[in-house]
This record gives structure tokens, sequence and C-alpha cells, in this order.
């Protein structure tokens, strides 16, 4: 802040003119070198005399941080023996929540948009709401802060401004950025949710969405592809699988297409040994396909994993299989945050899915349509974590619990023509990657126009009214998964039926 005053006077002396000078600054801080989260704050500044608490607290999210770090947060959280997966910024959140409780004094941090999405939102918003009772005063939603020389943004960062129940303000303020590098709108709301959007249509504002194993919207299941725990001996890139076959050429019949993210999206040529029926018999005239069980037995019995060493004992099995016998729809689980739809499609056998994608094996063309559209996406963009700044398609956080539209099996059946335009779009362009297919810079006319078709039948699915953005979208599907958790409890001794308030 001293430093600040510094620039802000040489700026106004440049302005005028006139050097208006201040320093050598006459008022000295109170300043503590220490660990601020091993710190009783109090004993700095007792609670009642604080104003504000303010900062740029340490950006390191829960699979960086050394094990010290991790430790603090899971002291101060709370939660468990886990922990869970929160960010090391997220220990200062609640440490000066719980340091301001009870006062009139706010706190405004600068954080990465980690907590105000994806999984953490459930494990640390609890918390600051039920525990240190505070409110969102106001917000910035993500923009980015900082960039290299090329204009690439470092992080991507909200700021936070809460405030104790009873003192925040009746108007919250939020500052939304349609372009993340640009100047951010101002908007005023009764409430503020944790993801960053007005909440006065909840019945409860501090609403969060929860991980859940099973679908909660009657969906069939979404499963990830096979993951192999192989050291990589059971997977062969196009040149290594002609190599193999041109000295084991009765591993043919072994050997199918294996896909991931990658492969889906940008094309590949990527093999893998598929030995689950195997005749023994058969296995035993491949002398080099069974050099390479041996390699994975070995690399399993190596780990330290007791789950993985238990493998070892069945080493032409993978850890998770999934070999589809019939057309699967393709899921990728990471997504560049470029795309305006998450690229999703049919796949089908001999091909292999791989872990890094997820897949539905009773898709319809309707169900496509559905997961397609931009309301799902917008469920995705808002609801779902990232990786990096991507987008990563949770099974548990976004298609387990996105809400269904209120409408019958026959209306859901419209979609279908649509859904087939979209694949004809892609289809018209032979040869192309999904990837180029979905870039916004390259996305050809022909299957934007399918999309926005669809979209808009989509939308008429959740309400006539149509939606002006994805935000708002994301504020209607709240507010019905809202409903969805929070059906109505058992009548009351009176005759009246009330609602069981949601977590």
């Amino acid at each position: 802040m001293w430093m600040m005053d510094h620039i802000m006077n040489n700026r106004l002396s440049l302005e005028f003119g006139q050097s208006f000078v201040r320093i050598p600054l006459k008022k000295s801080p109170h300043i503590i070198h220490g660990d601020a989260l091993e710190t009783d704050w109090a004993t700095v500044l007792p609670p009642e005399q604080c104003s504000f608490v303010f900062g740029n607290p340490p950006f390191i999210g829960a699979k960086y941080q050394r094990d010290a770090q991790r430790a603090q947060v899971r002291r101060i959280a709370a939660l468990g023996k886990t922990g869970g997966t929160l960010d090391y910024v997220t220990a200062w959140f609640i440490k000066a929540g719980e340091y301001v409780k009870g006062t009139a004094a706010r706190i405004g941090f600068v954080s990465t948009n980690s907590i105000t999405q994806g999984e953490q939102v459930a494990q640390l918003w609890p918390i600051l709401f039920d525990r240190c009772r505070l409110e969102i005063a106001f917000a910035h939603r993500t923009f980015a802060w900082g960039s290299d020389a090329r204009g690439k943004a470092h992080v991507h960062v909200v700021i936070l401004g809460l405030a104790n129940r009873a003192a925040a303000p009746k108007d919250r303020l939020l500052f939304s950025y349609d372009d993340i590098n640009g100047e951010p709108h101002e908007s005023r709301h009764a409430a503020l949710s944790p993801y960053l959007f007005d909440a006065s249509a909840l019945a409860d504002p501090h609403v969060v969405v929860r991980e859940t194993s099973k679908p909660l919207n009657g969906l069939p299941k979404l499963i990830i592809g096979s993951k192999p725990i192989d050291g990589g001996h059971f997977i062969f890139s196009g040149t290594e699988r002609d190599d193999f076959l041109a000295a084991e050429p009765g591993a043919a019949p072994f050997l199918r297409p294996y896909v991931g993210s990658q492969e889906f999206l940008n094309g590949g040529d990527r093999w893998i040994l598929a030995l689950h029926d195997a005749p023994p018999s058969t296995l035993s005239t491949l002398p080099r396909v069974k050099e390479r069980i041996a390699k994975v037995r070995d690399v399993r019995l190596k780990s330290t994993s007791k789950p993985t060493k238990a493998l070892a004992a069945t080493p032409t099995l993978y850890h998770v299989n999934v070999i589809p016998a019939a057309p699967f729809l393709v899921l990728p689980r990471v997504s560049s945050e470029r795309r305006e739809y998450a690229p999703i499609g049919w796949l089908g056998p001999p091909t292999i899915p791989s872990d890094a994608v997820t897949i539905l094996m009773e898709a319809t063309k309707p169900l496509f349509g559905l997961l397609t559209s931009a309301m799902h996406m917008s469920w995705l963009r808002h609801i779902g974590g990232r990786l990096k700044s991507d987008y990563r398609y949770s099974i548990g956080l976004v298609y387990n619990t996105f809400p269904m539209p209120p409408v019958s099996e026959a209306d859901l059946a419209k979609l279908e023509p649509l859904a087939q335009a979209v694949l004809d779009a892609r289809a018209a362009h032979a040869g192309a990657k999904l990837a180029d297919l979905y870039d916004p810079d390259t996305m050809p006319a022909n299957l934007r126009r399918a999309h926005q078709a669809l979209d808009r039948a989509v939308d008429r699915l959740y309400r006539k009214t149509a939606f002006t953005s994805d935000r708002e979208r994301v504020e209607h599907l709240l507010a019905m998964y809202e409903k969805m958790i929070a059906p109505l409890a058992a009548p009351a001794p009176s005759g009246k039926r009330r609602r069981r308030k949601s977590a």
C-alpha cells in the first residue's frame, strides 16, 4: 500500500507538473515476519480493531503443495483425513473468515478461479458460509492477470470481497468480463452464488453442486475408458505396431486401436494389446506377447500401491477393462477453453477407449443432442473444474448432476433430426479433425448453424423465454438443481409440507 501511495504521488506530480512528495513515509506499519498460517492473527491485531483483511495469498494447487503445506490446509479446513482437494489459497480464506467472525471487518482476496468452480466449491464454501458466517459482498468474475510477451495470461483469477452475514450489504456488486483481458461491467444483486452469478432466485443462495457417484437425473451411467496400468508395455504407436507384427504376425488379432482425448480430437495412430479373451494355448505360441505380459506383471509387482500389486496376478487384464462390443459415445475428459462446444461423438469396435475419455454405451441421438448443446456446455463451463484453464469433464460433478429438462421422452425425441444435422455437418468435411471443426477460428459455417439450431431447440425444452447468455442458462440450471436435490420432506404435523434446506 505504501508503494502504491508513492506511485500515485508520482502520477499526480506528472499530471499537474508539480512535485507532490510524501516520502520518506512518516508512519511505520506493524510488520510480522513469519508464516501467516501458523500465526495467531489476533496477537498481531485484535479482530475488533480490524477494518479490512486483504491481499494476494499464494496460489498453489492441491497436487503441487509440499507435504507441510498440504498438512496446513488439512488442519485449517478440518475436512477429515484427506483434507479434500483444496488449493493453498483456501487456507487464507478460512483463516481470515475465522479471524473476522462476528466483527464488522471485511475480507478482500485475489484468488485463482479454481475456488469458484469444480469440486472445491462444495469443500470450501460451506465452511465460509456456515462455520465463518460470511457472505459474498462483491466479486470480480474470472479475468486474466499478468501476461507474457505474447500476451498469454499467466493465471486466471477472481477477486472476492466477504463480509459477516449481519454486516453484509443489501446490494452485492458483481463485475463480469465478456473479454477476460478487457474491462468489466458492473451489476447489482441481492445475493451472489459461490459460482459468482446471481443467486437471488434460489431458495438457498449458498447451494453448491456436489459430486455424486450415480446420476441424479435419470441418465444412463457414464464411465471412463480402459486403464491398463501396464508401464506402457501393451501400448504401441503405429510404427511400433508394424515392427511388432513383422516379428510376431500371430499377434494381429489382439492389437486394437486405442483412443484417448488426443487421438479422438486430433487424430493419431495408437494401438493396445487386448488379451482379455486370448486362449492360453494361443498365447503360448506368441513369445513376444508373453514377454510383454511378463513385463506388465513385473511393473505391477514393483508398485508401492497394494491394489496395483494385486493386479500382477492377472497381467493379461487391465486395471479398468472397457472393451465395447457396440458403438459408444465419447466425451473427452479435457477440452480446450477456446471451444464453444466440447466435441463429443461416436466410435465403435474394435476401438478401445482409454481412461482419458468417458464413454456412454446407451447413448441415443437425442441424448447426444442434449449433451452437445449450449445448455450442457454452460453447466460444464461454470460447474465443472479446470485442468490449467481447459475444461475438465467430470462424471460425478458435471454429468451426474446435470438437470434434465422437464419434458417427456417424446419431446426429447424431437431433438433427433437436429442432432443428426450436427453429425451430417461434420461429415461434410471428410478428413477434418474434431479439433479443427470446433476451433472457433476454423469452425465451418454449416456446423455452427446446425449447433445453433440445436441450441435453440434445447433451450425451449427448459423454458419458453429465450436465454440471452451462458450465465443465464446456468443460473436457471442451478435453480433446477436445487429443487432436484431438495425434494419435499414428509408432511409436518400441521399437514403442511416443507422443503428440506440443502447444504
